[in-house]
């Protein structure tokens, strides 16, 4: 393809297949102008376009916590009696005891640029690592969500920050846990931080800024109603993700954790529910009514055992879902979607459950549907369309024998059959931050990872 230079903003680039919100469309001009989509219009290439053969929308990420890209595999042992999400923590914790704002950049920053090679273009960042390891305050209080902001800059990422409020170990306001200190905010310091975070990302392109309750455990009911004046963003909120969390909100608000946020939270288009993946059928039925998406993590939620979605009821009903990559253990766009429609085959030994309508293809529905729902959860507008920042993801087919490479069927191949490894360019805001598969600030990003993962377990 074409060569372009991350400098250049302002441009026209012809696609011969290119994927919009309303389906494929073939031999489409495509304006760029100060980082977003001007017009896409039915036209032949001009000679100074720069030319793709087939173009996706970028894939919003919208769970993140990328601290965690440092601990990956590290939980992969056997511990003394069942292991679960609450054992995998104990090991979340220790991990968390040397971590500085440095360190926070440098793993942060590798794992943004690994989520570019992979398709996703902005990311959700559920940020709780706030204080020092003996949870104090730094200086500058919001260090750790700069060192986020910083990450997100330097690598060209698309940044939707959700500074996550944490008071409470469990229902009830029950008191932190010690290895909880650095996670810790009254409502005052949080609405301090929560204040420098927006005027930051006031002068960073494209950037967003919601708030996140961390969980209805952590968080009591009043200071949940604090939590969602603020702003008008996006509201995160991790729910329902273990069966030990369902059993003790029952125990204390005598409901299940969504059935109890829906009726106490006007939870509407600007929510996403984290993984909520235990509902029974009327929570199902009113989580889609309410237009809130569902943020779905396969390969942790895979990971930590926590169990599966009802992917299919919730569709039928309506319901919008967008993936995220979560913990980090594996940062791939085209995974996330391919396990999430693998866990539902062999929950109900069925193929292709994901989508409603025969001849659907499911890689591309399930991509079209993560777009929009992952965009609606990060608060901006999804796709490629006149409005919406230029977030653009191409793929390179000419490996691929004559019959792959049409258009329907081009998306089947990157979630099913090669993951990432047909993804050519990626472009945030209209800039190049990935070509031929890679970012250009890799090399030093893995070496500034390494050097970190060595000192922090030395």
């Amino acid at each position: 393809m074409t060569s372009h230079t991350a400098s250049l903003s302002d441009y026209t680039l012809f696609a011969r297949h290119v994927l919009l919100p309303d389906g494929w469309h073939q031999d489409q001009r495509i304006s760029i102008a100060g980082g977003k989509i001007s017009h896409i219009t039915p036209a032949s290439p001009e000679p100074s376009d720069l030319v793709i053969d087939v173009l996706l929308p970028g894939m919003p990420n919208l769970h993140s916590h990328a601290f965690q890209r440092g601990m990956a595999g590290l939980a992969e042992v056997k511990g003394p009696g069942a292991d679960s999400f609450w054992t995998w923590r104990q090991v979340m914790y220790r991990f968390l005891e040397k971590l500085t704002p440095d360190d926070l950049t440098a793993i942060a920053t590798l794992a943004y640029i690994e989520m570019l090679e992979s398709g996703f273009t902005r990311v959700g960042e559920f940020h709780y690592l706030h204080h020092a390891p003996d949870g104090k305050p730094y200086s500058q209080p919001a260090a750790m969500s700069d060192a986020i902001i910083d990450a997100a800059i330097s690598t060209g990422i698309n940044l939707t920050m959700l500074p996550v409020f944490y008071a409470h170990s469990g229902f009830g306001g029950q008191a932190p846990e010690a290895a909880q200190q650095r996670f810790i905010h009254s409502t005052d310091d949080f609405g301090k931080l929560y204040e420098h975070i927006e005027r930051r990302l006031l002068t960073t392109d494209g950037a967003v800024t919601g708030v996140a309750p961390h969980s209805l455990r952590a968080v009591t009911a009043e200071e949940l109603q604090f939590l969602t004046s603020l702003g008008n963003g996006p509201v995160h909120i991790h729910i329902a993700e273990q069966m030990k969390e369902v059993n003790s909100c029952l125990a204390h608000y005598g409901a299940r954790p969504v059935q109890w946020l829906l009726d106490n939270q006007p939870v509407n288009a600007r929510w996403c529910l984290v993984h909520a993946t235990h509902l029974d059928e009327a929570e199902i039925s009113a989580l889609a009514r309410s237009q809130a998406v569902a943020g779905l993590c396969p390969v942790t939620e895979a990971n930590l055992g926590d169990g599966l979605f009802p992917l299919t009821p919730f569709l039928e009903a309506g319901g919008r879902i967008g993936v995220g990559s979560d913990s980090n253990v594996k940062i791939d766009a085209p995974e996330e979607l391919r396990l999430l429609e693998y866990g539902q085959r062999l929950q109900l030994q069925n193929r292709n459950v994901s989508q409603r309508h025969t001849g659907e293809r499911c890689g591309q529905s399930l991509w079209q549907q993560s777009v929009a729902g992952g965009a609606q959860a990060l608060g901006t507008a999804p796709g490629l369309q006149p409005g919406a920042c230029a977030d653009m993801v191409s793929l390179k087919i000419s490996g691929l024998p004559d019959m792959l490479r049409s258009h329907d069927n081009i998306i089947e191949q990157l979630v099913f059959c090669h993951n990432k490894d047909l993804i050519d360019c990626v472009w945030v805001n209209g800039l190049l931050t990935v070509k031929e598969g890679r970012h250009a600030g890799r090399e030093h990003a893995q070496r500034a990872f390494i050097k970190t993962i060595n000192r922090v377990f030395q």
